[in-house]
Formats: C-alpha cells, structure tokens, sequence
C-alpha cells in the first residue's frame, strides 16, 4: 500500500462523510474507485490524527463523526485543491495563448478543438479571448485536448507539448 496519501482522496473522503455521516466503506471506495482496503487505511489515518471519530451506530453499523481538527484539515485541503487549480487553469491558459499565436502566426483566423472536459473549456475561452474562431473544420489547425495536455496540429504536423512545457507527460 502507497504510505503516501492523495490529498485530493482525503477531501472527497472527507466531504462525503460530512455530507452522510453513516456512510459505509464499501459506498466510499465506490465513489472514488479504490478498494475498500485503500478507504480504511486513510480511516484510520483520520483517525490516528484526530480527525474522525467512529461510533457504533447499530450492531454493524459505524458512524463517522468529522472532528473540528477535521473540518480544519478540510478546509486546508479545499484551499490547496483550489490553489492547484487555479496553478493548472492559468498555465493551460498560456500554454494555449503560445499555440494561438503559432496559429496566427501560421496565417489562420480559425481553429477546431478536439476533446472535451474543462481544458477543452479554456481552449474555446481562450480562442475566444485572441479572436480565433472555433470551427468544426478539420481543414484548420487543431487543439488536441488529450488529458492535460494540449497539442497543435497544423498541416498535419503535430507540435506536441504539455501544458507544462514538457514533451510527452501529463502532469
């Protein structure tokens, strides 16, 4: 088992107890597709630190009772989600202004995005925002949202970069 813990597992972890605090391990490792094995470890972490207190609430039923420790360690996480976001959010947005001004510079007014989610969502505010048309022309130069990254495809060459600045990873 990785001895690490994934801060953004914590806070769902976290939010779902608060939201339903007789949840059961099984439901949690369900919504966030980890085993249930991997749900109790961080359980009993939350409990070690302070932050969860478990009751018996029936015969086999557990009730999960965030502490105030807790509903601190919640929000320090909340805010260093948002932080992370809003790091990721304005890096996507200048590694796609970079791919904007390689399209104009190429002599094109127009663009197709290919991929969807939310950074398919800054590639569109971001052609909106340098007037680049958004098109559903494969005959235009193409933002390729793969993941986190983001890849132009002009004349059917590819210059793949991630939002980071690396070649060929994620972030």
């Amino acid at each position: 088992m990785d001895s690490s813990p994934d801060p953004n597992r914590e806070l769902i972890l976290l939010e779902q107890i608060e939201q339903d605090p007789d949840v059961t391990q099984a439901t949690l490792a369900s919504k966030l597709g980890v085993a249930v094995g991997t749900v109790n470890w961080h359980l009993k972490r939350f409990v070690s630190k302070g932050y969860v207190k478990v009751k018996r609430a029936q015969r086999r039923k557990l009730r999960y009772i965030i502490t105030p420790e807790g509903l601190a360690f919640r929000a320090k996480l909340t805010v260093s989600y948002v932080d992370q976001s809003m790091r990721l959010y304005r890096r996507t947005r200048e590694h796609v202004k970079d791919l904007l001004m390689e399209v104009k510079r190429g002599g094109y007014e127009k663009a197709m995005i290919q991929g969807d989610g939310d950074i398919a969502e800054i590639c569109r505010l971001s052609c909106l925002e340098h007037g680049v048309l958004v098109v559903e022309n494969d005959e235009v130069p193409i933002l390729a949202v793969k993941g986190y990254k983001v890849i132009l495809q002009m004349d059917g060459v590819s210059a793949a970069e991630s939002i980071d600045g690396s070649t060929g990873q994620d972030l």
